[in-house]
């Protein structure tokens, strides 16, 4: 597993103890952290190539990621810029003492709700990756709508708490028992939610295509790690799928769940 050279870091973000050790816990998030970068690394290098590159970490939390990236790929590259986004103040301060202690002057951090910032002068007009870990629920979805904001060439999700769709089918339930047989699927609380976090990432996956993107699906860790560790990784190809929002408006329809149309035919 290979390690950020800068170890200090690693004792200001407490994944290290103060004489360099590892406990089961930090080892566990240090490896998912790692396995998530391979994914994401050969993005950066794709963007890296253009003369200025801007990534963007929305909902970043205590930005274990975001320090860890800057510090594996940013710090050899000079022409690179990357945004943490949260909304938490306390966060946000302690990221920005970290990073004046590890001297990241280009790992800027901002107090922000990730649906107020695709309309802010904070972040530049175009980020050319996004990414949004376990941003929760609906806050996935003011990713996605920041990402095309941005003109994002790549878009790295991992969804988390998809809870809106889930109650739209609990609340329409009755009256697609008449409405429809496929209303078995979401019949018993559990597949409910499970059925809803599965037709919410789905969708999400067709409005990125009909945005132009290729999408790829994953897992990014087995589930002994994770019960939340669906991988949706979205390159911009300019080639829309067609027949996109065809798909969603028939679906949503057919499940009973028009009233979502302005969340997922954006």
């Amino acid at each position: 597993m290979k390690q950020p050279i800068n170890e200090s870091l690693l004792k200001n973000l407490h994944i290290l103890t103060r004489d360099g050790k590892l406990n089961q816990d930090s080892n566990r998030k240090l490896k998912q952290i790692f396995h998530l970068y391979q994914f994401i690394e050969p993005l950066l290098k794709n963007i890296a190539l253009q003369t200025e590159f801007h990534c963007a970490d929305l909902g970043a939390g205590k930005s274990y990621l975001g320090f860890i990236i800057y510090d594996l790929f940013f710090s050899t590259h000079a022409h690179g810029h990357f945004y943490a986004i949260e909304s938490r103040a306390e966060l946000v301060e302690k990221c920005r003492e970290i990073k004046t202690s590890c001297h990241f002057d280009r790992l800027n951090f901002i107090q922000s709700y990730i649906s107020d910032e695709k309309s802010s002068s904070l972040t530049p007009e175009k980020i050319d990756l996004v990414m949004a870990l376990h941003a929760c629920d609906t806050a996935t979805d003011d990713a996605i709508d920041f990402a095309l904001k941005k003109k994002s060439s790549h878009i790295v999700l991992i969804p988390c708490c998809q809870a809106e769709v889930a109650s739209v089918l609990n609340k329409n339930k009755n009256a697609s028992f008449s409405k429809t047989h496929l209303s078995e699927i979401w019949r018993h609380p559990l597949h409910t939610r499970e059925f809803g976090s599965t037709l919410t990432n789905a969708l999400r996956s067709l409005r990125l295509q009909a945005a132009g993107y290729n999408v790829s699906v994953t897992e990014f860790v087995g589930l002994e790690h994770s019960l939340k560790n669906e991988l949706i990784i979205a390159k911009y190809t300019g080639e829309k799928r067609k027949n996109a929002p065809e798909r969603i408006e028939s679906i949503l329809a057919e499940l009973n769940l028009s009233e979502l149309q302005n969340r997922f035919l954006v």
